[in-house]
């Protein structure tokens, strides 16, 4: 069973795919200090709780946390058993990577416009919606051609709150409407309908720049549904489009 890890600035993915079908995923925190021994415990607990201790015969992880890249490369050996592939951009991908430096890609990047190459052949752009809001661009040849990258709303609603003394935290949700009554409803409006229009913007011109005929946009991460009822420019939702992008390159290794 091949157990992929995807760790990110927020979370830390695990899907268990067993040839046919994931059987599960689960999300961890991200914490930078974590030993090897505290995630491989908790890894181990997982699948003991599951019945799937032994299971796992292969490994891939893609991080984009240098301090983690480490220790979980030293979890994989110490309580698997095992040696886990880690995505770079020099490893058969079944993309090909247009970029000035192809090595200072993230590896989230990498993963993304496979899955999004082998799931909707053509151009295509994802939009990954977490700690960062980032925007891969493929081209009908099967190119990461560029990248945008924001704040994600998180991330801006944090910075507003810490640097404006009068405004404290909301939910991240739309208001009933986009001019805010109170205090509430006009942050979520700026913060909600504000990254729609940041999307929708920014689409617009990744899509000029491309200029390429039948362009797929496909969203995903954690909070991409805060935008997803707003918006008619996204045209698949795939909030596990990593972990199959991870799927995908682990096949192609041999």
């Amino acid at each position: 069973m091949l157990l992929t890890i995807d760790i990110g600035n927020s979370n830390v993915t695990l899907g268990l795919w067993d040839g046919q079908k994931w059987r599960l995923q689960w999300r961890l925190r991200t914490v930078r200090d974590k030993t090897a021994d505290e995630y491989g415990i908790a890894l181990k607990t997982l699948l003991r709780e599951f019945g799937l201790s032994g299971a796992v015969d292969r490994v891939i992880l893609a991080s984009v946390v240098p301090t983690l890249t480490g220790t979980f490369l030293t979890l994989c050996e110490r309580y698997l058993g095992l040696t886990a592939i880690q995505v770079r951009h020099d490893i058969p991908l079944g993309i090909t990577v247009k970029t000035d430096n192809p090595a200072e890609v993230g590896a989230d990047r990498l993963v993304n416009a496979a899955a999004a190459f082998h799931l909707y052949p053509g151009p295509s752009i994802v939009i990954d919606l977490g700690t960062a809001t980032t925007f891969d661009v493929i081209s009908g040849r099967g190119e990461l051609v560029g990248v945008a990258i924001a704040p994600g709303p998180a991330v801006a609603a944090d910075a507003l709150v810490s640097r404006a003394a009068r405004l404290s935290g909301v939910s991240l949700e739309a208001p009933p409407q986009a001019i805010g009554k109170n205090t509430v409803h006009a942050m979520q409006s700026g913060i909600v309908f504000g990254y729609v229009g940041l999307v929708e913007g920014l689409l617009k011109r990744l899509m000029a720049e491309l200029n390429e005929p039948g362009i797929k946009v496909i969203g995903t991460g954690g909070l991409i549904s805060i935008i997803t009822p707003h918006t008619d420019m996204i045209d698949h939702v795939d909030p596990w489009l990593t972990l199959t992008g991870l799927r995908l390159i682990s096949e192609r290794q041999g």
